[in-house]
């Protein structure tokens, strides 16, 4: 962690989050000042009529390659970085891995006004994909990244061999099963709100099954510290237009659609019901986990298996990487 970051080391020691705010250290809006765990590479392109950049890795395998190349995606909470002990993982097992930051998202563009969609998101990574020529590939998404690589499989089915859901959102429709519309404005105001102890709160209760590990403070501080930059604003307007995709693009519906074998890797201690917290409390307990939903969206996909992850929550490859990459490389062979 870079010394830009230190005040948000003590955010999360307990010390008050308005110090930070004031001094606007941070990380960077497009996370300039935080470093990730291989070289970063660049995608430029053009997109709703306006100049955009994503950030991506592309690890070449560190054994003898098997020809495969994987490529992951990030979720809502987490970037590219969030993936680097199992992109050494993957490498070591031969694959070429590509990991990007979506447009929006840790050192990607964040334009203003971009409107959001899995769609567009979909179609940007099927352009960088192309220009890393990467060919065929195995398409592996956790969270949101899961909502974006399902979305993807649907539009470009033969550019995959296989698709891999890692507690993936998407799979049901949270505002059908009570989960109230929020609009734009009330999501930015929600983002004002968010700081290093919201963030932490959130993932405790939601992520990690309320135990908590040093280890997760690092990827706490990589989101509290673009919110707590000079550009906070950019980010706060950004994660408002993605909770807007995400609450109202689901992809339940489209399930019996995808043409890819799917495999389900899902954490069983998850509590992620996207927004569920905002329904009132009678409703509350019908709007699906994550886990609860991907019992029945495995028997939705045309070609699919579920594989559970008894002790685990929403990140298995934070909270145990060592058994989330022996499930993962195993899901990729089969």
């Amino acid at each position: 962690m870079r010394t830009a970051g230190w005040m948000i080391a003590l955010a999360l020691a307990g010390a008050p989050f308005p110090a930070l705010a004031q001094s606007k250290p941070g990380f960077g809006a497009n996370l300039e000042r935080f470093d990730y765990p291989y070289p970063v590479r660049w995608f430029e392109t053009r997109a709703q009529n306006e100049a955009v950049r994503m950030a991506y890795l592309d690890v070449a395998p560190t054994a003898a390659a098997n020809g495969t190349t994987v490529v992951l995606l990030h979720g809502k909470n987490f970037c590219a970085a969030t993936w680097g002990e199992t992109i050494g993982d993957l490498a070591a097992r031969g694959y070429r891995v590509i990991a990007p930051d979506q447009i929006g998202f840790c050192k990607s563009s964040k334009p203003v006004g971009f409107q959001y969609s899995f769609h567009a998101l979909a179609s940007l990574t099927a352009a960088l994909l192309d220009r890393a020529g990467a060919g065929r590939v195995v398409l592996v998404g956790h969270s949101t990244g899961g909502v974006l690589a399902t979305r993807f499989a649907l539009l470009y089915p033969k550019r995959l061999s296989q698709l891999v859901l890692v507690n993936p959102l998407g799979l049901n429709d949270t505002l059908a099963e009570g989960v109230p519309y929020t609009p734009l404005d009330g999501l930015r105001a929600e983002e004002a709100k968010t700081d290093a102890g919201s963030i932490k709160a959130y993932q405790l209760r939601n992520y990690y099954h309320g135990q908590w590990r040093p280890a997760y403070d690092r990827w706490v501080a990589m989101l509290a510290g673009q919110y707590a930059s000079a550009e906070g604003d950019t980010v706060r307007e950004a994660q408002a237009r993605l909770s807007d995709m995400i609450e109202t693009q689901p992809v339940a519906a489209e399930l019996p659609r995808v043409a890819v074998p799917v495999t389900l890797l899902i954490g069983q201690l998850d509590k992620t019901a996207f927004r569920a917290n905002t329904a009132p409390e009678a409703v509350r307990a019908k709007v699906r986990t994550v886990p609860q939903a991907a019992e029945t969206a495995v028997k939705a996909f045309p070609n699919a298996r579920l594989v559970r992850l008894p002790a685990l929550g929403h990140s298995p490859m934070v909270e145990d990487p060592k058994g989330f990459h022996l499930a993962l490389a195993h899901a990729i062979r089969h």
